[in-house]
């Protein structure tokens, strides 16, 4: 195998963890969502938890984005 074809092959796997974060986030919002119309007394108080969790899942996914890039033009 090219060395070539190699960086694009792992850079594409690298992209992976993109589509763990989509989901990722998806799931924190549906549950704050879910859990917020059952008891909307308590949402302003889970309200900070939603937003680290959103913070956190979204590093992930763009250091895998960044993990791609350095694949491809750094290597």
């Amino acid at each position: 195998m090219d060395a070539e074809a190699a960086k694009y092959i792992g850079a594409g796997l690298a992209t992976l963890g993109l589509l763990g974060a989509a989901f990722g986030v998806g799931n924190i919002f549906a549950s704050f969502l879910q859990g917020a119309l059952r008891n909307p007394g308590a949402a302003q108080q889970n309200f900070g938890t939603l937003v680290f969790g959103f913070a956190v899942t979204e590093a992930l996914g763009i250091f895998a984005f960044v993990i791609a890039m350095l694949l491809l033009f750094a290597v």
